[in-house]
């Protein structure tokens, strides 16, 4: 029975990370699948994202008094704040500011090294509470090594193209420390501060990209891919901050990977375009490094930290 419920306490965060990797697919191809869901009322792009995280912030602090839920102490209000920044206003403002000189699949590619990034760092920003799974480097760049035969690079070829590619790459980096930073708030306070930590993340960023509106005024887009999927994208941030207590960061990441894996083979399944030795191998690779970073066993935090630092 005890092996039977820790099998299922095992099942049940690698079952939400796999919704919440299908609601991301879903979102990137609907634009193929549903022809014309674009149209209609009109607003800016950064006001889109502001949308899902502003309603809920508001839901999950007031999920966070009904439930008499604990307050965080400063430090900790400041570190979800934070955490918030790195998740979305770092990702989404690199987004729409790289769009001039990359296409989304060049983006897509260069977040596959989200992972790699959260191996490094987990150690360090997880402290005790993040273990890495063995062999974890070696699975996140054979994953990676995936998603650039599925995925091609636009290479540099000015100086603003190339400061545009290095700062994906940090934005990257910032989402990997940021979800570790999330696993290691969420795991140091009691069971049911969640709503709590997640009104505080989602809020900040909800501030955050409502003042790049304001200073930036960007450009404007359909409102109907984020009013009419507003609940779809609520569905997905409360999926996100319910695996940071019950999933590593390194595992967490891996929805940068298995996202795009379900988006391609659901193009192919629906769309039958033709597909290459290379993208095939591809698509074996990612799925090969994401089932490795999700389903192996995970070293002790000790071990695996001291086997990245230096002066060990």
């Amino acid at each position: 029975m005890q092996e039977q419920t820790t099998s299922r306490g095992k099942a049940l965060p690698i079952g939400g990370l796999l919704l919440l990797c299908a609601i991301w697919a879903w979102d990137a191809l609907r634009g193929d699948l549903l022809p014309g869901s674009a149209s209609g009322w009109r607003v800016p792009p950064l006001m889109a994202e502001v949308m899902p995280l502003g309603i809920f912030a508001v839901l999950a602090g007031l999920g966070a008094l009904a439930r008499r839920a604990p307050r965080h102490g400063a430090k900790a209000q400041r570190s979800a704040a934070l955490t918030g920044l790195g998740l979305f206003v770092v990702p989404v403002l690199v987004t729409e500011w790289s769009n001039a000189w990359f296409s989304p699949a060049t983006r897509v590619a260069l977040f596959s090294l989200t992972p790699v990034f959260a191996v490094v760092f987990a150690p360090y920003l997880a402290d005790d509470f993040a273990a890495v799974p063995r062999h974890g480097l070696a699975a996140a760049l054979v994953a990676m090594i995936g998603t650039l035969l599925v995925f091609s690079i636009e290479i540099p070829r000015s100086p603003s193209s190339a400061i545009a590619f290095v700062g994906v790459m940090v934005a990257a980096a910032a989402v990997a420390a940021a979800n570790c930073l999330g696993v290691e708030i969420v795991s140091r306070q009691t069971t049911g501060s969640d709503l709590s930590f997640g009104a505080v993340a989602a809020g900040s960023a909800a501030i955050g990209l409502a003042a790049a509106h304001w200073i930036f005024h960007s450009h404007r887009e359909s409102a109907a891919t984020a009013g009419a999927w507003t609940l779809l994208d609520l569905v997905a941030l409360a999926l996100l901050f319910w695996l940071m207590r019950r999933m590593s960061a390194v595992r967490m990441t891996t929805r940068f990977l298995i996202a795009p894996l379900l988006a391609n083979l659901a193009a192919i399944a629906f769309l039958r375009p033709g597909v290459q030795a290379g993208g095939w191998l591809g698509l074996t690779l990612i799925a090969l490094g994401s089932g490795w970073l999700l389903l192996a066993a995970e070293g002790e935090p000790e071990s695996a930290a001291s086997s990245l630092r230096i002066d060990s």
